[in-house]
């Protein structure tokens, strides 16, 4: 892939973790981030499974990933007096190894800024694809032409609007949001449910994380007291310890809130524009989006590398061999499970991690995902 020039939108994980293995195969690699920054904080996120200790190794960064890692924690949900009802089990929503989405990210950026360009602050405004590459303008810096455009750039990706039409095309709505706040309450992991809502503090997640069942909402993304407002609005006159975090809430400089909607693309490559992580098979909160980003960009650059970087042969078969693999992300709505609707589902949701059999089942289903793929060796 020697002279191969790759630009790639989005500097989390999908972006960095492509951009290492790229650099390894003799591509140019320019990163742009909208984010003036490296993006700190997050909720944390899990590996688990042999593929995904497989990448890690071949990456040469599972030791600092596990140098690194929160430990994982048990979670207790309680009632609206403090009481605890069930655990769920740090093995559940940890995986193997858990780490905090900046940590990662760190990871992967100190592993690739010598070998790669980043450029931050900036965006892609418009793609034009000729015979010889792919012209590329920006918000910010002067137009470029690359041989090859990756959208690495999350579920609202700016990259496959441009390349393949509007968002609402492919990414639909679940019918519930979530929010990841700093409120200051450190300290145990404590769940708290009523019908159609959630709040999570302490542990590694975040130190609030609320999820919340709503009509599709017109706002900006951008804009903090808009998100404020709407978080507030949602939890009005809850019980347990809803009160005291929605009195952070105006002072918060920390927040996040977002749909939890799912992405679905039949291809995820048009010309020379490729998509990978949650831009292509996006399942927000679904717990195998990060695990995804890795495995795809290994998959990506080894079949660039395995095609001498001719794109239209690789990103066929990177379609093809990671669309099944990635086929979980089409399944379930992580907003039903930790925001049921009725009381009745808070209860059942409850009663099947206080039984063994159950939660066992569930377990090798989620290792089953995970592993369900003939990982080539490149």
């Amino acid at each position: 892939m020697k002279n191969t020039t790759v630009l790639i939108s989005g500097a989390s994980i999908a972006g960095p973790a492509l951009a290492l293995w790229l650099a390894r195969y003799g591509a140019t690699v320019t990163v742009v981030e909208r984010s003036p920054v490296l993006r700190a904080g997050g909720q944390a996120v899990d590996f688990k499974g042999d593929i995904h200790r497989t990448v890690l190794t071949r990456m040469g960064i599972l030791d600092e990933v596990h140098r690194r890692q929160t430990g994982g924690h048990d979670q207790t949900v309680v009632d609206a007096r403090g009481r605890p009802l069930t655990v769920i089990p740090g093995e559940f929503t940890g995986g193997d190894v858990e780490i905090r989405r900046g940590d990662l990210a760190d990871i992967l950026h100190r592993r690739t800024r010598d070998s790669c360009e980043y450029v931050f602050g900036d965006s892609v405004t418009s793609l034009t694809e000729s015979t010889g590459g792919v012209h590329v303008t920006f918000e910010r810096q002067a137009p470029r032409t690359f041989d090859l455009v990756v959208g690495a750039d999350g579920i609202h990706s700016n990259v496959r609007r441009l390349a393949f039409g509007p968002e609402q095309d492919h990414v639909h709505f679940l019918g519930h949001y979530y929010a990841l706040a700093s409120l200051g309450v450190p300290g145990d992991a404590f769940m708290y449910n009523e019908p159609g809502r959630m709040v999570a503090v302490g542990g590694p997640k975040a130190e609030a994380f609320f999820v919340f069942a709503s009509p599709e909402l017109t706002y900006d993304r951008y804009d903090p007291d808009q998100q404020k407002k709407l978080l507030l609005d949602a939890y009005r006159g809850g019980g347990w310890r809803i009160p005291e975090l929605l009195a952070k809430v105006p002072g918060c400089t920390d927040l996040y809130l977002d749909t939890i909607s799912r992405v679905a693309m039949d291809d995820y490559a048009r010309g020379r524009v490729v998509l990978l992580g949650d831009s292509a098979y996006g399942n927000t909160l679904g717990g195998f989006g990060t695990g995804l980003a890795v495995v795809g960009a290994y998959v990506l650059a080894g079949e660039l590398h395995r095609a001498g970087g001719d794109h239209t042969v690789a990103f066929r078969r990177y379609t093809e061999l990671f669309r099944p693999y990635a086929k979980v992300s089409r399944q379930g709505n992580a907003g039903r499970f930790l925001a049921p609707h009725t009381r009745r589902g808070i209860t059942m949701r409850n009663w099947t991690f206080r039984h063994a059999a159950l939660f066992g089942a569930m377990m090798k289903l989620t290792d089953r995902f995970a592993t369900r793929i003939d990982l080539p060796d490149y």
